[in-house]
């Protein structure tokens, strides 16, 4: 069920751009298999061989600024990225996100590389496993659940019609 997530943290730092998440040099890639395997290459050069599916980032203010690329969030996704945490996200980014079907959440939590958080969408609550600490987040509506467990919103609308 997509309002619960459970995944190893993955952190980085304000002001991720989009060029940083997928860089442009790569947008031409015809399979979702090469656009992962460049994801976040410019912070961490290992992090596409070693994100495993279900991990989570978390990242500090402005998330996803720069360029209104989907593939940013589709290249996240696809690597195997269940859920960013962020302080902040760039509106475009996070418009993109839910549309691709991947959970984004504004909170300002404590975690560290490594940490497990337990991601609760539909109760508001992020649970640190590593520390044991909980942190409050605005719940999920509904109809935003919706369209992450149909795998986002094209998916959404063609179930719906």
């Amino acid at each position: 069920m997509i309002s619960r997530i459970e995944g190893r943290v993955w952190k980085f730092r304000d002001s991720i751009d989009t060029d940083v998440i997928i860089p442009g040099r790569y947008l031409r890639a015809m399979h979702l298999d090469e656009l992962a395997a460049h994801v976040m290459e410019a912070e961490d050069p290992k992090f596409a061989e070693n994100v495993n599916q279900g991990d989570v980032i978390v990242a500090g203010w402005n998330f996803g600024c720069g360029s209104s690329r989907e593939q940013a969030p589709v290249a996240l996704k696809h690597a195997g990225i269940s859920a960013i945490v962020a302080k902040s996200f760039a509106r475009i980014f996070y418009r993109n996100a839910i549309n691709v079907g991947l959970p984004v959440v504004v909170a300002d939590v404590e975690a560290h590389k490594g940490d497990i958080l337990c991601i609760d969408l539909e109760r508001g609550i992020i649970k640190n496993k590593t520390t044991s600490k909980n942190f409050k987040i605005e719940p999920f509506k509904k109809f935003m659940l919706e369209i992450l467990q149909d795998g986002g919103l094209v998916k959404h609308y063609q179930k719906t019609v």
